[in-house]
């Protein structure tokens, strides 16, 4: 009944988390110079559109029509949302949003868990060794590294990857894409080493972009946990050092454990830079295709899904928490 409880808040909280940045973007499109709906409709009735169809055009890409009062627009633009229906492209005149949207949504997941995954593994490694041999100049190198890592901007190393392993050495295929237009789509081993070969260089820039932190967190974790009474006693007690490292593992990795979930939806953010250099067809790379051709309908579908990730993530680790944490369940 307590899981029931809190699962039902937390889900009530993320829809009333949605429901706030869907109503700020209706009123950003309202706000922005010119009113892209109303500009819409102008180039629509310039096109030959009678006014009314121009009218119900523009409806259907933006989700409410024009010139209606606000609050009607705004009544309108929501019930759509409740709908799942996010409009119409205008640059690919007929396709629904959701479409698109769906479409490039798979791509920018594969690459942010695996660099998830990969960066939390790593840098988990890497700040358990720097913690318990921080007294050695091999820690020190290896703090240093990850500092440098944390603090490099995501797109400055999507830049550095991208020309150093398809220009210096021309190892991954350059010019993007997430497959090679010679294979043919399916099970097979060329389609499919094909997505891995273009998903490398992505998948290592959020490896790397991500793997700093996770060092640096894990380092402080395990240090903090190494001077607790209880590992102190523990190894007082003669216990084995393998059993004194599974205790520090299982409570230095408590506090991880959120942000790891948090880090799958964050990770999303990156999506725009990371795409944007490799030319990957996920989100980000959508997000900035519509910002050049002004298709606001994509722009606030994929922006919504992104928020949506961030904040299922969220709810996730919140209701994961106390099932690896027995002390918050008891409580």
């Amino acid at each position: 009944m307590n899981l029931a409880r809190r699962l039902a808040g937390k889900l009530v909280a993320g829809l009333v988390m949605i429901w706030v940045v869907a109503t700020a973007t209706f009123f950003l499109v309202l706000g922005m110079p010119g009113n892209p709906a109303l500009t819409q409709e102008a180039t629509l009735i310039s096109h030959g559109m009678s006014p009314a169809q121009a009218q119900r055009a523009t409806a259907a890409m933006f989700g409410f029509v024009p010139k209606q009062p606000v609050l009607d627009q705004y009544r309108h633009y929501i019930w759509q949302l409740l709908h799942f229906n996010l409009g119409v492209s205008i640059a690919e005149e007929g396709v629904p949003v959701s479409h698109i949207v769906a479409s490039a949504f798979p791509w920018t997941v594969i690459l942010a868990l695996f660099g998830v995954i990969f960066s939390f593994l790593i840098g988990v490694c890497l700040g358990v060794l720097t913690a318990i041999r921080r007294t050695t100049r091999t820690a020190d190198g290896l703090t240093l590294a990850g500092a440098v890592l944390n603090g490099l901007p995501v797109y400055i190393v999507a830049i550095l990857l991208d020309y150093v392993f398809t220009t210096v050495w021309a190892i991954f295929p350059a010019g993007g894409g997430n497959v090679s237009v010679l294979e043919t789509p399916g099970w097979n081993a060329g389609y499919i080493g094909s997505i891995i070969t273009h998903a490398v260089l992505p998948v290592a820039c959020y490896t790397l972009a991500g793997v700093g932190a996770w060092q640096l967190t894990t380092k402080s974790s395990v240090i903090s946990v190494l001077g607790d009474d209880f590992i102190l006693a523990a190894e007082l007690r003669g216990l084995r050092p393998l059993t004194v490292a599974r205790y520090v593992a299982r409570n230095a990795m408590l506090p991880l454990f959120t942000i790891l979930a948090i880090s799958f939806g964050l990770m999303f953010g990156g999506a725009v830079f990371i795409e944007d250099v490799f030319n990957y067809p996920g989100l980000g790379e959508l997000m900035v295709s519509s910002i050049s051709t002004k298709d606001f309908p994509v722009l606030d579908g994929a922006f919504l899904l992104i928020i949506v990730a961030v904040i299922t993530a969220n709810i996730l680790a919140d209701l994961t928490y106390p099932i690896i944490d027995p002390r918050i369940r008891r409580s």
